[in-house]
């Protein structure tokens, strides 16, 4: 029988907010057994990014990343959110180690082409993720805290979504545990109306997404995290849950199934 891990991500105005932030390292923290934390940070490099002058630009809930941009999510992910974070987690007892997909070639991608007229630039699609050097972190008694960004092997860092990164950790570790893949953020989970907390979806298959995408239920950037999810479930992932970043315990939040 395997043994579990569990994987989570952080994300939306939760890495923005002290006390939010705070309160999910720390039930991170609580979290027995094994476990990975993967973050965004999107907003804070909106943030940075228009102090120095330069515009964000997004499509469908995905960031337009030039060569400008490339240099400020470096900065911000990889730098600012990720260290930050590990230090917390080392403040409160966690062993963490700051990674991005460059550092021991754990998920190396390619740079996404040009579809449908859109060009998003320095934006990578994962092509791999190695599992076995997460594995070997962890059984060491290191917690991973990933950052959303990868390389091509070529030299280049390459931005990419954070949920992407999360399903295909996830994917990777579930070769050498049973995962279950948490994505945290500020609402309960999926919502049929997102200013209505009881309008929580409690389990989303592959055919009631099409549905509620189809009629405008789900959209935006929620589309591409349950894409992820879904992703993983039909990969081997055991669980995926959407839920809120104050209730991580695996007990709250929307469930992704296969149906």
């Amino acid at each position: 029988m395997k043994e579990i891990i569990t994987v989570v991500k952080v994300g939306g105005a939760v890495v923005e907010d002290n006390q939010q932030l705070s309160r999910l390292l720390n039930d991170f923290a609580a979290i027995e057994g094994r476990k990975a934390l993967i973050h965004g940070g999107g907003r804070r490099a909106t943030q940075i990014a228009s102090k120095l002058g330069i515009e964000s630009k997004m499509v469908g809930g995905r960031r337009i990343t030039d060569s400008n941009m490339l240099e400020v999510v470096t900065m911000v992910y990889g730098g600012l959110v990720n260290k930050t974070l590990v230090a917390q987690l080392q403040a409160i007892g966690v062993n963490a180690l700051g990674l991005t997909g460059a550092d021991i070639n754990v998920i190396r991608s390619h740079k996404r082409p040009i579809k449908d007229g859109i060009d998003f630039g320095f934006v990578g699609d994962v092509d791999s993720a190695d599992g076995n050097a997460l594995h070997t972190l962890i059984e060491a008694g290191i917690t991973p805290v990933m950052a959303p960004l990868t390389h091509d092997g070529k030299g280049n860092i390459l931005n990419t979504n954070a949920d992407t990164i999360a399903s295909e950790t996830a994917k990777a570790l579930s070769a050498f545990y049973d995962v279950t893949l948490i994505y945290s953020f500020e609402k309960q989970g999926v919502m049929r109306n997102p200013d209505d907390d009881s309008t929580l979806i409690p389990v989303i298959t592959q055919d009631s997404f099409e549905s509620l995408k189809a009629d405008g239920t789900i959209s935006g950037g929620m589309i591409p995290k349950i894409e992820n999810a879904l992703a993983a479930v039909n990969a081997g992932v055991k669980r995926v849950i959407i839920t809120l970043a104050t209730a991580i315990d695996g007990n709250h939040g929307t469930v992704i199934t296969k149906g």
